[in-house]
């Protein structure tokens, strides 16, 4: 415990699960945004998982999408990679908030949080291939903020990952993937090259055989994005090191009546 009474969270096995706001406590608030993070907190999360990419004048944002249509009031013609930093902090993504930068989230949070960021890979392989930069300054701005022992970086694109891994290696990672990808990437075919410390499968790819066997590697496990009782209860059950969610506090309840 910290001096005052706040728990110490740490990445690593757990033998009660996590509580990780997915884009911040993003059933009751904008995702991704300052709210939803600071809403997170209050509703007793241990972390929270937000997404990032660069924008086009260079700095991080924390943004899911890769272009405005869905958030933000433009088009599909509007792409965050492409558009400068003071044009995008005035598109508005809900409920009057906008999209923050990873400094300013890094700097909510504060040192009692953990954070789960997720790098988005460009939307095509050729722009994935080209290096825009990502991973290195997200490092880079981790090392500014003293920030290393509180967040894990984790990635559906192998390539991606490992880019963060050569510039950051004092950083936890984390493997990405979902029962929709193929093969390699549905059964996390580049972990042993990666050695990232968690493997994040979606929920539908859990069972007990599984989660054996990632354990007999050394993984922690963190599963994503789960809200159903039932589901939170069986995972639990099974073992799991984190949930990943969009209502921490209805995730917290659960997982406390078990105990």
């Amino acid at each position: 415990m910290k001096a005052g009474g706040e728990p110490v969270r740490r990445w690593g096995r757990h033998s009660q699960p996590l509580v990780i706001a997915h884009r911040g406590a993003s059933a009751d608030a904008p995702e991704n945004t300052l709210r939803a993070f600071r809403l997170a907190r209050e509703q007793g999360a241990d972390g929270v998982e937000l997404d990032v990419l660069r924008c086009g004048s260079g700095e991080v944002v924390v943004f899911h999408d890769d272009d405005l249509a869905r958030l933000g009031g433009g088009s599909a013609r509007d792409r965050v990679r492409a558009i400068d930093w003071a044009t995008l902090a005035t598109a508005e993504v809900g409920a009057g908030e906008h999209i923050p930068l990873l400094s300013a989230v890094l700097e909510e949070l504060g040192p009692s949080m953990l954070i789960n960021v997720e790098l988005k890979s460009a939307p095509s392989w050729r722009l994935r291939v080209r290096d825009d930069g990502l991973a290195h300054e997200v490092a880079a701005l981790i090392r500014r903020h003293n920030a290393a022992a509180r967040v894990l970086v984790s990635s559906f694109d192998p390539l991606l990952l490992a880019r963060f891994r050569q510039v950051s290696p004092e950083v936890a990672t984390g493997l990405l993937f979902g029962a929709d990808q193929g093969r390699p990437l549905r059964e996390a075919w580049a972990a042993p090259l990666l050695k990232p410390r968690a493997l994040h499968p979606e929920a539908a790819l859990v069972d007990a055989v599984a989660l054996r066997g990632w354990r007999a590697r050394g993984y922690a496990v963190h599963v994503w994005t789960v809200d159903d009782p039932a589901e939170l209860r069986g995972l639990a059950a099974l073992g799991v090191d984190g949930v990943i969610t969009n209502r921490p506090a209805n995730t917290r309840t659960v997982l406390q009546s078990r105990q």
